[in-house]
């Protein structure tokens, strides 16, 4: 008879998971620092992450979406772009992400920036961007990465890495090096609108400050402060 095999007590050993904790620190957010708008106070946090958090890849943001029966799916990607029009990222729009966003643009968007006892939420509506912003910022790509949108499937079963290595292989023979690499037609960019973007920042005894900006129908912006 089969026996189910599970984490044993000795497993788990080296990590006691109920004491890992850290202690946040004692200055906070306040709402009378806050910016005009998300967008320029996000500009503000995201200085500060990539100058003095000591961060790899600050601009690393989870994207969650959810299929039609509401499952959820999150996925780490690169923003690559910011304004006062929202946040961007690229993708194969074959992706698990890409078709769920084309069935529900509702989309979140969490920046982790754990050095800082920081988290930046941003809740909002994804749209593709045009061909020429996103042959724009295909060619600022390096050629591997070029190439790689061609050469993956993204999403999709793949039977080996050898079948990976040599569909890029194939494509490296046929766009060496200097040679410019057409934009996959199925590849490019989702704009995500806020419509929400909660500041969270860690503080002592888990009282947490978080402050949302929510958009308002005259296109201002109205802040609450949440509970921790």
């Amino acid at each position: 008879m089969r026996q189910d095999v599970g984490v044993t007590d000795r497993d788990a050993a080296p990590f006691d998971l109920a004491s890992m904790r850290k202690h946040y620190r004692a200055e906070g957010l306040s709402e009378t620092e806050l910016a005009a708008t998300p967008v320029e106070q996000f500009a503000r946090w995201f200085k500060q992450a990539a100058v003095e958090g000591g961060m790899f890849e600050p601009n690393a943001m989870v994207v969650s979406t959810a299929d039609e029966r509401g499952r959820p799916s999150s996925r780490t990607v690169l923003l690559k772009h910011f304004d006062e029009q929202g946040f961007v990222f690229y993708t194969n729009y074959d992706s698990r992400k890409a078709r769920e966003l084309s069935a529900d643009p509702y989309v979140s968007l969490l920046f982790p920036w754990h050095p800082m006892a920081r988290q930046v939420i941003v809740s909002g509506v994804a749209r593709p961007t045009g061909r020429d912003e996103t042959a724009a910022y295909f060619r600022t790509r390096p050629h591997g990465s070029q190439l790689g949108a061609w050469a993956s499937a993204q999403s999709s079963v793949v039977a080996s890495r050898a079948e990976l290595d040599a569909a890029y292989a194939e494509l490296a023979a046929r766009y060496p090096e200097g040679e410019q690499v057409p934009v996959p037609p199925h590849w490019g960019g989702f704009r995500v609108a806020p419509e929400s973007v909660e500041f969270w920042q860690g503080r002592e005894n888990r009282l947490h400050d978080r402050l949302r900006y929510v958009a308002e129908a005259d296109g201002g912006w109205r802040v609450e402060r949440l509970a921790p």
